[in-house]
């Protein structure tokens, strides 16, 4: 699609249900690999980076089966006939979560040759900690004309990972590996993210053991000392859990224009910093905890709300552009504080170019609301 012409000036009303997640689809797909025999995953996105992902492994020689356009979206990926272990350039340049098959894969085959990932615009996110975290447990890993190339002969051996900083992917990337190292592995400073649980149970289902996701230390069990390569994990057949981000984008979209807007199958639990800064920005909010289900409207006039993006459980960065829309149009001015990336205010000149008046300082924006 080239472009989409949006008609405005209608109150949002009726409902609306909340797409599975992307960001926690990825990792669980590339749990497949752990897997001889057909994983099934439900509700899967319809979005490139998925599609993207699937050819990545039917490359690798998976069977895939999948229908992401249907009333009821799954994949099947039986990854028991793996002929190579090499995620290709021309597949994954515009994809920076193809780096989740390097753990996977070269815990269950002992080598993987994975492109460096590309396709962020959004300032440099490197994946040091994927290869310190891989490297502690046993890896040899270099980089050959923008491959990362990994070997680990006898197999990966538990060990103890902190990470510098919390990384999403890089947690993900080691407990995936993690599950068929020999002995336990404990990550530290670990991500808390609710893709990370999401994985974990996942994994869990699987047969592995793993505790402590959703906390900064996660414990993987591992595999016995004694296990040998190649050792694999039992097929999953999982239900992905709703994206938090399109929740929280369609909640701001009622915040905005809303008129008894019904978002259903969201997961209000882990929106607890965004749906706080709603209520204190005057949205009206109806949560239903057990459904999951929320009922916006829009006030008369936005009342201004600082934020300041953190990782989880804070304000999350991927609502940053959404929230900058809204105070926008609020009373008064508010700032938005950006902490994660260090170019992620790209959307100001267009918003300015629609009439707003924000003024970037730093890595803060002030937003003086208008009319």
């Amino acid at each position: 699609m080239d472009a989409l012409r949006i008609v405005g000036g209608a109150r949002l009303r009726g409902a609306v249900d909340v797409s599975g997640s992307k960001n926690a689809s990825l990792p669980i797909l590339a749990a497949a690999l752990l897997a001889e025999g057909p994983c099934r995953l439900r509700g899967t996105p319809d979005l490139a980076d998925v599609r993207t992902l699937l050819r990545v492994l039917q490359h690798m020689g998976a069977q895939t089966t999948y229908d992401l356009a249907g009333a009821s979206p799954f994949v099947c990926i039986d990854a028991q006939a793996i002929k190579d272990p090499t995620a290709p350039y021309e597949l994954v340049r515009t994809m920076r979560a193809a780096i989740l098959v390097l753990g996977p894969l070269l815990a269950r085959f002992g080598k993987a040759r994975v492109s460096l990932p590309g396709g962020c615009a959004i300032g440099a996110r490197p994946i040091d900690q994927h290869l310190k975290g891989l490297t502690a447990l046993g890896a040899e890993i270099h980089i050959e004309h923008g491959y990362v190339v990994a070997e680990a002969r006898n197999g990966l051996a538990g060990g103890e990972v902190t990470f510098d900083m919390p990384t999403v992917t890089g947690t993900e990337n080691l407990m995936l590996a993690a599950c068929l190292a020999r002995g336990p592995t404990v990550l530290r400073n670990a991500a808390r993210e609710p893709e990370v649980i999401d994985l974990a149970g996942a994994l869990r289902a699987m047969g592995a053991q793993i505790d402590g996701a959703g906390s900064d230390q996660i414990r993987i069990g591992g595999q016995a000392l004694d296990a040998p390569l190649g050792t694999t994990l039992q097929p999953y057949d999982h239900r992905v859990a709703a994206d938090r981000i399109e929740f929280g984008t369609l909640l701001t979209a009622g915040a905005l224009a809303g008129d008894g807007l019904l978002v259903r199958g969201g997961q209000p639990q882990v929106h607890a910093a965004l749906l706080d800064k709603l209520r204190k920005a005057g949205a009206e909010l109806q949560v239903d905890a057990d459904s999951g289900d929320c009922l916006v409207g829009a006030p008369k006039r936005l009342r201004s709300a600082d934020v300041k993006t953190a990782c989880y459980p804070g304000f999350p960065t991927d609502m940053q552009a959404q929230w900058m829309t809204l105070m926008a149009v609020a009373d008064q001015t508010a700032v938005v504080t950006e902490t994660i990336f260090e170019n992620r205010f790209m959307h100001v000149a267009e918003l300015d170019r629609l009439g707003a008046q924000i003024r970037v300082e730093g890595n803060q924006a002030i937003v003086k609301g208008v009319a």
